[in-house]
C-alpha cells in the first residue's frame, strides 16, 4: 500500500442497526477499491471483517475492525461496527477517531431502534454522515415512505442524492441527482445511462431545489441561479460539503450491497463531501509533564502523537494496538512514549491493518490509522507521542455493566487458566468488569448485557481452551440491629496454669457510620491497654452476622464496665469477651437484613416511560424524577440490587430494545420483614 498524506484520507465509521448489511457493505466497498478479488458473504463466514470464530459462528459482527479501501488515490479508512448496543465501547472508540460515517438504513425496515442511536451518538460529536439505503432490489421497497421514515426520524436535513430507477426485483439503479446521471445494473455491474423521461420530472424538482439551497450560500450563487445561468460544478460541491460538514445536509444515497450497486457512488461523495482528517477542531490534551493544556493540530510538522482507539489479541501474533494518528508522523523503527505511563517504545512491528491482514507500510501520515504488534504494556485509552513533546489525551470514559453474572470453570484444573485469560481478553474490550467478591466466593463478570458477556465467554473457550459455567449473581447483603441495648460478656477459663479472664459490659445503638467504637469506663474498670482488644473482638464477630452470616454495619458499641483479673487477663480473654457480649445483644437488639440499593438512569422513548415506571414501582424502586435528554425521557430512580439482575433483559423486552440505562451503588437499607425469612433460608443453604 502507499502512502497517503492527510489531505488524501478519510477516516469513516460504517453504522446501522443489527443485519442493516454494514458487513455486506464493507465486502462491497473493499471489492470496487479492488482489495479483494471477491465478495465474502456472511452466510460463508468469509468475510474480511468478520474474520474471529465468535461473529462467524452468530453471523453478526461483534468487534470492530478497520478496513482501508482505496479509490482515486484517496484513502478510506472504514470501521466496521458492531450493531448491538450491547458492543458500545467499541462505539464510543471509534466515532473517538473517525471524521465521517455511513448510516446504514434496511430499505424493508426503515429506522431502526439502532439506527436512531447511532444517529444521536454522531449528533452528539457532531459527525458528518451520509445515509445509506440498503436492499433496495428486494420485494415491497417504498422509497418514498423509507425517506419519510428518515425525515421523521433522523431530522428533516436528510436530502436525497441519488434516486432509485424501478424497484423490488426490477430495482435496476439510480439517478444521482447532483450530477443528473443515471446509473444501471446491468446483472453485473452499474453503469452510466440516460435518465429515463417518467425520472425526469421528479429529479429535477429535486435538482432545483438542492441548486436553490446552495445559491442561498453566497450573493455570487445567488445572482447567478436568479438570471438563470448554471452554477459552476466546483462551487456546488464546496457549498454542499460545507453544509454536510455543519451538519446542515445528510445525503440519502440508495443500493443494494450484495449487487454492488451505488457503491462506485458513494465513494465518490465520500470523498467530495466528507472532512479530511485535517478539518475541523484542533485535538485537546495535556502536557505529560506540567499537567497545562496543549492542542494537537492533525498536520504532519507538528509533534508526532497518537491516540489507541481499540486493542486485540491474536493467539498466534499477540497482542494488536490499533492507533489514530493525531499529529506529526510515525515511521517503522521510531522512538515514542506511552505518554500516560512514561514508558519508552520503538515501534517495530508497524502496519496497515485490514480486518486480521498486515499490510506492509513503513510510514503513516497525520490523521491515518495504523496498527503496532507486541508493544507491551499498551492499552486502549493510551497516547502514544515524541518523546521530546509528550502529550496525554484523555481516553474515552468505559461504560459501567448493567449485568453482571457469576462465573467459574467447569474444569477445576483451570482456575489458574481462567484469571489470565480474562485479563488478556479484558485488554481487548476494557468495558467488561471482572472482579471478585470475597463475601460470596464469586468471580463476577459484569457488561452490557448477555450477548455481550456470552461473546466474552465464547472468546475464552475459543481462544484459551478455558470451558465456563455460569451461576447467577449473589446479592451481597449487610446485617445490623434497630434497638439500643446493653449485653455483658464475660470469659472465663482455668486450666491448670494461667488462666484467662475478661469480662465487658457494652452498650449496642444504631448509628449512621458502618461501624464506632467508643468507651466510657470510670474508675478503671477495665484498663485502658486493653480497650483496642475490645474493639478488635467487636470488628471479627462482626463480620459474620446472626441472622444468615453477612457482615455487620451501621453499629456503635460504647464500653461503659467490666472487670479483670491481675493475673489472668489478657487480650484474648477481652477479645472473646467482646464477641460473647455482641452475640448476647443480638437476642434483644432486633437485628434485621439490609439490602444495597442502586441509583438507575434508564433512558427511554416518550411511549414507554408510563410501563418503565409502572414496572419500576413493581420492583420497590422509587421514581425520583425525570429529564427530557435528546428527544428521549430519562428516569430516574432508586431500586434494591435484587430487583434488577436481570433488568438489562428486562428493559429491552419492554422497550422494543430501545431502552439503555446505567446503575451506580448508593447505600444499605432495611429489607421489608416479610422477605428476610427468604433471604436468611436462601443464604443458609
Amino acid at each position: 500500500m502507499k502512502e497517503y498524506n492527510t489531505k488524501e484520507i478519510r477516516n469513516i465509521a460504517i453504522l446501522g442497526h443489527q443485519g442493516s448489511g454494514k458487513t455486506s457493505i464493507s465486502e462491497a466497498l473493499l471489492y470496487v477499491g479492488k482489495a479483494i478479488d471477491k465478495k465474502g458473504e456472511i452466510e460463508r463466514k468469509n468475510t474480511v471483517s468478520d474474520y474471529l470464530v465468535e461473529e462467524q459462528n452468530k453471523l453478526a459482527s461483534l468487534s470492530l475492525s478497520v478496513l482501508p479501501v482505496e479509490w482515486k488515490d484517496y484513502k478510506l479508512n472504514f470501521i466496521d461496527v458492531p450493531g448491538s448496543d450491547e458492543f458500545v465501547g467499541d462505539l464510543n472508540q471509534a466515532l473517538e477517531v473517525v471524521k465521517g460515517a455511513i448510516i446504514m438504513v434496511d430499505s424493508l425496515k426503515g429506522v431502526e431502534v439502532g439506527t436512531e442511536r447511532v444517529w444521536l451518538e454522531i449528533r452528539k460529536r457532531h459527525i458528518p454522515a451520509v445515509i445509506f439505503v440498503n436492499k433496495m432490489d428486494k420485494e415491497n421497497v417504498k422509497f418514498e415512505k423509507v425517506l419519510e421514515d428518515i425525515r421523521e426520524k433522523l431530522g428533516k436535513k436528510a436530502v436525497p442524492f441519488c434516486w432509485p430507477i424501478g424497484k423490488s426485483e426490477n430495482f435496476e439503479g439510480f439517478v444521482n441527482v447532483i450530477e443528473m446521471k443515471a446509473r444501471i445494473y446491468d446483472g453485473v455491474e452499474s453503469h452510466d445511462a440516460p435518465i429515463w423521461d417518467e425520472k425526469k420530472p421528479k429529479v429535477e424538482e429535486l435538482h432545483n431545489m438542492i441548486l436553490e439551497s446552495v445559491a442561498e450560500t453566497s450573493e455570487e450563487l445567488l445572482d447567478l441561479y436568479l438570471s438563470g445561468e448554471e452554477l459552476p460544478e466546483d462551487k456546488v460541491k464546496e457549498a454542499l460539503r460545507q453544509g454536510i460538514i455543519e451538519g446542515e445536509l445528510t445525503p440519502v444515497l440508495v443500493g443494494s450491497a450484495t449487487k454492488t450497486i451505488g457503491v462506485r457512488t458513494m465513494l465518490n461523495m465520500l470523498i467530495d463531501y466528507l472532512p479530511a482528517p485535517d478539518e475541523l477542531r484542533a485535538l485537546s490534551g495535556k502536557d505529560a509533564k506540567t499537567g497545562e493544556e496543549l492542542t494537537r493540530h492533525t498536520h504532519d510538522d507538528e509533534p508526532f502523537s497518537a491516540y489507541v482507539f481499540k486493542t486485540t489479541v491474536d493467539p498466534f501474533l499477540g497482542q494488536i494496538s490499533f492507533l489514530k494518528i493525531n499529529s506529526g508522523t510515525l515511521k517503522l523503527g521510531q522512538d515514542v512514549i506511552i505518554s500516560n505511563k512514561g514508558d519508552l517504545k520503538k515501534m517495530t512491528n508497524l502496519f496497515a491493518p485490514r480486518g486480521k491482514q498486515q499490510i506492509e507500510c513503513i510510514n503513516f501520515h497525520a490523521g491515518d490509522i495504523a496498527a503496532l504488534a507486541k508493544i507491551e504494556g499498551l492499552e486502549t485509552g493510551d497516547t502514544l507521542a515524541d518523546p521530546k513533546s509528550p502529550i496525554v489525551y484523555p481516553s474515552v470514559p468505559l461504560p459501567t455493566p448493567v449485568i453482571y453474572i457469576a462465573v467459574h470453570p467447569k474444569n477445576k484444573n483451570d482456575e489458574d487458566k481462567i484469571s489470565s485469560a480474562l485479563h488478556r481478553l479484558n485488554l481487548e474490550d476494557p468495558s467488561f468488569e471482572i472482579k471478585r467478591n470475597k463475601e460470596t466466593a464469586q468471580l463476577l463478570l459484569g457488561g452490557m448485557g448477555m450477548n455481550h458477556l456470552g461473546y466474552i465467554i465464547e472468546r475464552m473457550k475459543n481462544m484459551f481452551k478455558v470451558d465456563i459455567e455460569i451461576d447467577e449473581q449473589k446479592i451481597v447483603y449487610r446485617e445490623t440491629i434497630k434497638k439500643a441495648v446493653q449485653a455483658e460478656g464475660k470469659h472465663k477459663k482455668q486450666s491448670g496454669g494461667a488462666g484467662q479472664f475478661g469480662h465487658v459490659w457494652i452498650k449496642f445503638e444504631p448509628s449512621h457510620e458502618i461501624f464506632e467504637f467508643a468507651e466510657d469506663v470510670f474508675g478503671g474498670a477495665v484498663p485502658r491497654n486493653y480497650f483496642p482488644a475490645v474493639e478488635k473482638g467487636l470488628l471479627e464477630v462482626l463480620d459474620s452476622g446472626p441472622l444468615a452470616g453477612f457482615p455487620v454495619i451501621n453499629l456503635k458499641a460504647t464500653l461503659y464496665d467490666g472487670s479483670y483479673h491481675p493475673v489472668d487477663s489478657n487480650e484474648i480473654s477481652f477479645k472473646l469477651a467482646a464477641a460473647l457480649a455482641f452475640k448476647e445483644a443480638c437476642k434483644t437488639a432486633q437485628p434485621t437484613i439490609l439490602e444495597p440499593i442502586v441509583k438507575v438512569e434508564v433512558v427511554v422513548k416518550d411511549q414507554f416511560v408510563g410501563d418503565v415506571m409502572g414496572d419500576m414501582n413493581k420492583r420497590r424502586g422509587r421514581v425520583l424524577g425525570m429529564d427530557q435528554t435528546d428527544g428521549f425521557q430519562k428516569v430516574i430512580a432508586e431500586v434494591p440490587e435484587a430487583e434488577i439482575v436481570k433488568y438489562a433483559i428486562d428493559l429491552k423486552a419492554m422497550t422494543q430494545g430501545s431502552g439503555s440505562f446505567t446503575r451506580e451503588f448508593l447505600r444499605y437499607e432495611e429489607v421489608p420483614h416479610q422477605l428476610i425469612d427468604k433471604i436468611v433460608e436462601a443464604y443458609k443453604k
